[in-house]
């Protein structure tokens, strides 16, 4: 614990006391018909990294509210709390990044 905040390790995330997804954005999607409900939101390709920030499975596509950039590492989320990020309640929003990355620590494990 430093300054009374808890640090948690890429491990102690992808074990369970957290549950987030990483990725690297590593791309644009364009597309000139969207649902309404995406209108004025970028469309990303991000490759799903593991706990060493090796990529892993297929990219995915995600909605994008924060001005996310390729190269940057971003956490997402998929599912019912993606479609969270899109101020309209009904939409088909699968996967959205929650969050960009700034720093990441990787600790060896013991």
């Amino acid at each position: 614990m430093k300054d009374g905040v808890r640090w948690l390790t890429i491990l102690e995330l992808f074990n369970g006391i957290l549950s987030m997804k990483f990725g690297k954005v590593i791309g644009r999607v364009v597309s000139t018909q969207k649902v309404e409900s995406f209108e004025g939101l970028k469309l990303l390709l991000v490759q799903p990294m593991n706990e060493k920030l090796e990529p892993y499975g297929d990219a995915i596509v995600v909605v994008d509210t924060l001005q996310s950039n390729v190269g940057e590492i971003i956490y997402y989320e998929t599912s019912k709390e993606a479609s969270r990020v899109i101020e309209e309640t009904m939409n088909p929003c699968d996967a959205a990044i929650m969050g960009i990355v700034d720093n990441i620590e990787l600790r060896g494990s013991k």
